[in-house]
């Protein structure tokens, strides 16, 4: 089962350490990762690279990891949006927006888990 569309294409991040794609749907610009087959520190240091892409609402990262990463979450949830969904193999595929005003203050270089 692949998540990507056909037409992703991998791009370079700043910072990452997993391979990154690009894809456009409806008009909004979307940045995967896969970090499913990671561990500590690996899905922080990423997700807090591809947050950097963020800079409009029409942006979206898509992070695919092992479990739901609640360390994250309490790191960012005050500057972006997220939606989770948990797949059926265990995974869950979160998906991180841009949010209006807080976003671009986050401070994205705090990278380690604890």
């Amino acid at each position: 089962m692949s998540l990507l569309p056909n037409d992703a294409k991998k791009i370079e991040v700043a910072g990452a350490t997993l391979d990154f794609f690009q894809y456009e749907k409806e008009n909004i610009t979307y940045f995967f990762f896969d970090s499913s087959m990671t561990g500590p520190p690996e899905p922080m240091v990423n997700a807090m690279a591809g947050l950097r892409l963020l800079d409009a609402k029409n942006k979206k990262l898509v992070m695919l990891n092992h479990k739901t990463p609640g360390g994250l979450f309490a790191k960012i949830g005050e500057n972006f949006d997220f939606e989770i969904q948990e797949l059926e193999d265990g995974r869950s595929l979160v998906t991180f927006g841009f949010k209006e005003g807080a976003s671009l203050n986050a401070d994205l270089n705090q990278t380690s888990c604890g």
